[in-house]
């Protein structure tokens, strides 16, 4: 199984205020600002699941994006709950479909923050072993929030500039052809132009995964890539999966090894 770690949430001491990512300071009680938009999704021609992100935040794809070969891709953000990661992916393993993990894991979720980190304010995506779409944004996700589901993708974002961004993501996805990283790609390339996060850049990140999918023998990662501090985060992220090794769409390593199947 493969997930991204937790997103890190710094420590502070008694007396001490931190300082925003705008230079201003912030209260003691003040969680990290959220703000993101991504897109996830399923290549039927090659069996690759993946997900790209960009935010204002710092190394966001710490938290956002989860993926398992053969079981799913998973995205969690606004109002951040990282475990909506694996608990979606053991539930994918189960065989459990896109709609019915995103309503168990939000309906079981114990709501351990009403007053900074509720509920209601989450936003999660799945796309299952089959490539069926699911999405939540909840009414109190920072605004503008929204997402757009199509054929085996779905694209979502708060804190957004314009709540056009999803659907401009989407459609750049499906118009896009070639990997699936270029395809993805090209949706948060579509995401930015139509105004992208509106208090700006700094990281972005891209995860793909199949079966035996990677260099080496037995590894599922195809790409993991991880932008975590720039003034052009999706401009660097490009210039990152241009220059890795991607393979053909109709191409796959796991013919031979039946433990790769």
């Amino acid at each position: 199984m493969l997930f991204c770690a937790a997103f890190l949430v710094g420590c502070v001491h008694a007396g001490s205020i931190p300082a925003t990512a705008g230079g201003h300071t912030a209260p003691l009680d003040s969680l990290p600002e959220t703000g993101t938009f991504s897109i996830i999704a399923y290549d039927t021609a090659t069996g690759e699941w993946g997900g790209a992100v960009q935010s204002r935040v710092f190394s966001v794809g710490n938290g956002v994006l989860s993926a398992e070969a053969g079981v799913g891709v998973v995205a969690t953000q606004a109002v951040v709950d990282v475990s909506y990661g694996p608990q979606a992916l053991a539930l994918l393993r189960q065989g459990k479909s896109a709609a019915e993990v995103v309503k168990y894991v939000w309906d079981h979720d114990p709501n351990p923050d009403t007053a900074r980190w509720a509920k209601t304010g989450r936003q999660f995506a799945v796309v299952d072993a089959k490539g069926n779409v699911a999405a939540y944004t909840g009414p109190t996700a920072p605004t503008a929030a929204g997402d757009k589901q199509g054929a085996h993708v779905t694209a979502q974002g708060n804190t957004l500039a314009d709540k056009a961004v999803p659907d401009s993501m989407v459609a750049a996805f499906n118009r896009a052809s070639g990997h699936l990283a270029l395809r993805l790609l090209a949706g948060i390339e579509a995401g930015q132009a139509a105004g992208g996060d509106k208090r700006g850049k700094q990281s972005a990140a891209m995860l793909i995964v199949k079966k035996c999918g990677g260099v080496w023998l037995h590894n599922d990662v195809v790409l993991r890539l991880q932008v975590d501090d720039s003034p052009e985060p999706i401009v660097e992220l490009r210039r990152l999966v241009e220059k890795a090794p991607l393979p053909p769409r109709t191409v796959t390593n796991a013919q031979n090894d039946p433990s790769c199947r």
